[in-house]
């Protein structure tokens, strides 16, 4: 199994359980919540793969390097 499918099986899984847990409740922000409970713990764990480089990190990322530092800044991890 490559590690795309072992990330996406993750959030069907998360996802499975929050929709259980809604327990008939109506769901809201569903991709902001999703977005953000994965993009903010990966930021600092690709930062420290690159060694504290914002300019790696944002290259092993795909994006530029100011919209990493915007992120990080976001998620107040600066």
């Amino acid at each position: 199994m490559s590690r795309n499918n072992e990330i996406a099986d993750a959030v069907v899984r998360t996802l499975d359980q929050y929709f259980r847990d809604l327990d008939g409740e109506k769901p809201g922000a569903i991709h902001d919540m999703v977005i953000r409970n994965v993009e903010r713990p990966m930021l600092p764990f690709v930062l420290e793969q690159a060694k504290g480089n914002q300019t790696v990190a944002a290259e092993m990322l795909g994006i530029n390097r100011n919209t990493l530092r915007r992120k990080l800044t976001d998620y107040e991890l600066l």
